[in-house]
């Protein structure tokens, strides 16, 4: 299940990022995170600090251009399980594999996995 199709990434790599922060947001507090936590799990997926992703927001970065800018952690490629219907490991596009790996932590935060465990163990 690897396979996206072109009109898929073509709209994940036009979304604006800030647009689904606040989701990411409302998701962790909901289940009882903090978004101190959700910025400790980008900052080690992307590099990016607090204000670095709050210039992306500002800014009105796209995904495309928001990983564009980010430094992948070597260690993403051990994200995997499935999201939105996709197993993230086997994603073909880059850029939808990224955002797919973004999710993924997010929902991992939410769900109560430790943050070593979500950092996988860097």
């Amino acid at each position: 299940m690897g396979t996206t199709t072109p009109e898929h990434d073509a709209r994940i790599a036009g979304m604006v990022f800030g647009s689904v922060w606040p989701h990411y947001v409302a998701k962790v507090e909901k289940k009882g995170r903090t978004v101190e936590e959700l910025y400790e799990v980008v900052e080690w997926l992307t590099g990016f600090g607090t204000k670095d992703v709050q210039r992306h927001i500002d800014g009105g970065s796209t995904f495309a251009e928001f990983f564009d800018d980010a430094e992948l952690n070597p260690n993403a490629d051990q994200i995997t399980g499935v999201i939105c219907g996709y197993r993230v490991e086997e994603i073909e596009t880059e850029l939808t594999r990224k955002v797919r790996y973004l999710d993924k932590v997010v929902d991992e935060l939410a769900k109560g996995k430790t943050m070593e465990k979500i950092c996988r163990g860097s």
